[in-house]
């Protein structure tokens, strides 16, 4: 059997380990299972990955994946109960602005885009940024960092309108012509940047919930859009289920 139907025979799997443990996440009987089962699904797509894309050189990847264990397990052990909503927050906000950088790092080292590939880039960066300064203004306000209150002045929706046209503008100018430059690009990180925090101010505190289920939509479908940037099949069906449950979650609400 060839190491190309080897991997995705993986994926499946790895694939069929994710929604079987997103279901147990339905009982609260369920749920730690749920998640755990959910995880060594990812563990067995990000091993797969590792060993399949012929990387040189394992020393980040192996840096950030102890950083990342650390850091996790610290905060399993000490954040409490109470405080999962605003944990729930940042997770959703680390989601996006990992999209966005996978975005940008395809966009830095690819030398040809079509249009789909240059398509699914921008996206991951838009939903990304919007997804992860979104996330960061939740957090701050479940966490009393920020007033609770919505911030409302005096043209807000027309600046929201503008930030989100001129985000669009500047996308549009880079599929039209995608080796434009850098400066354009960074301009569409710091537009969809201010445009997660501008959506996200207005709305209390007390609603916080339902945002928190929106932005994590927004971080399963801007996975979705990284994973068809960079051709990976799991990454696609775990942010398209993500994003599908984000919406499902929010319209409960």
């Amino acid at each position: 059997m060839s190491i190309y139907l080897l991997t995705n025979l993986a994926y499946i799997v790895a694939a069929v380990l994710f929604i079987f443990g997103l279901k147990m996440l339905t009982s609260p009987a369920t749920a730690r299972k749920g998640n755990l089962i959910s995880a060594i699904g990812m563990l067995l797509a990000v091993v797969v990955t590792l060993l399949s894309r012929d990387i040189i050189d394992y020393k980040w990847i192996a840096a950030g994946i102890i950083a990342g264990s650390i850091i996790g397990a610290f905060s399993a052990r000490l954040v409490a109960m109470t405080q999962m909503p605003q944990m729930v927050a940042l997770l959703n906000g680390f989601g996006g602005i990992t999209s966005l950088l996978v975005g940008w790092a395809t966009y830095h080292v690819m030398a040809a885009f079509d249009l789909f590939t240059a398509t699914t880039i921008f996206l991951a960066v838009l939903i990304g940024g919007v997804t992860f300064s979104g996330s960061l203004v939740a957090w701050g306000k479940l966490a009393t960092y920020i007033s609770g209150r919505p911030v409302l002045f005096r043209g807000q929706t027309f600046l929201n309108g503008t930030l989100f046209i001129g985000t669009l503008v500047a996308v549009a100018l880079l599929l039209m012509n995608p080796s434009a430059g850098y400066p354009l690009f960074i301009g569409i990180i710091i537009l969809s940047l201010l445009l997660g925090i501008m959506i996200v101010i207005p709305i209390g505190g007390a609603d916080m919930p339902v945002v928190i289920s929106l932005l994590n939509s927004y971080s399963g479908i801007a996975g979705c859009a990284a994973g068809l940037a960079i051709q990976n099949n799991i990454l696609i069906v775990a942010g398209a289920l993500v994003g599908a449950s984000g919406i499902m979650s929010c319209a409960r609400q």
